[in-house]
């Protein structure tokens, strides 16, 4: 055999030796990465197109509406309670308002202060986003009753309220770092860490710019499955 040839052929090989490594490198890399993803996208769709009558998965599908549903029905029960917005009430209202919810967060301010005109836009903004708390607000001058029992001295002051009990309250904007300029973020944090309100998962965050519609939606389809999708 030619010499020449021999080592032409030999050194394709290793080129080709070479060649398949890093294409098996390559593949690694990508696996390792998750980008493969696209390549299987098409048998995951195969995939749930044949577990469409599968009665386990029908069963999560019913398993989930319920629990929609559910917290669709729990929603509604605290609205009715005065939850999920920012209310003011009377003196006369304050007892049944404190002692009909679990956790209530109730502002004792005066009209003509400007601290109070900070509190209340950072709890109008919270009220709706943490509708298991009820927010309320007490004009003192026109509670006079409270203002003495609870020994209100400064405003603004925010009690905080669990089962009719006051537990904890915020004088002033001494724990919001005593200055104006405090966010709503600041605020909210603040009530977390007091357990008057839960903390919320970002997902939880976007849920409330349009999940409550389709969970209200998945839950009127449920019990009229004929009708047509908004």
């Amino acid at each position: 055999m030619d010499p020449d040839s021999v080592k032409s052929t030999l050194s394709n090989l290793a080129f080709g030796n070479v060649m398949a490594a890093a294409a098996r490198d390559y593949q690694k890399e990508l696996l390792a990465q998750g980008k493969p993803q696209a390549s299987s996208s098409f048998n995951q769709e195969v995939d749930l197109d044949e577990l469409m009558d599968d009665p386990e998965l029908e069963k999560l599908h019913a398993d989930r509406i319920a629990a929609l549903k559910k917290e669709a029905e729990k929603r509604e029960a605290l609205k009715r309670q005065g939850h999920g917005e920012y209310r003011e009430i009377t003196e006369g209202d304050f007892l049944g308002e404190v002692t009909s919810s679990e956790k209530v967060i109730c502002h004792f301010y005066h009209q003509e202060f400007y601290r109070c005109k900070i509190m209340d836009k950072h709890l109008k903004s919270l009220a709706p986003r943490h509708i298991g708390t009820k927010f309320i607000k007490l004009d003192a001058e026109n509670a006079p009753f409270f203002i003495a029992k609870l020994g209100v001295k400064t405003l603004p002051c925010v009690i905080l309220f669990r089962k009719g009990i006051a537990v904890d309250r915020l004088v002033g904007f001494q724990d919001l770092g005593g200055k104006d300029d405090f966010t709503t973020k600041t605020m909210e944090v603040l009530l977390i860490k007091k357990g008057i309100i839960s903390e919320k998962k970002e997902d939880e965050d976007e849920d409330n710019d349009g999940n409550h519609e389709n969970m209200r939606r998945a839950v009127r389809s449920s019990m009229n499955p004929d009708s047509d999708s908004d």
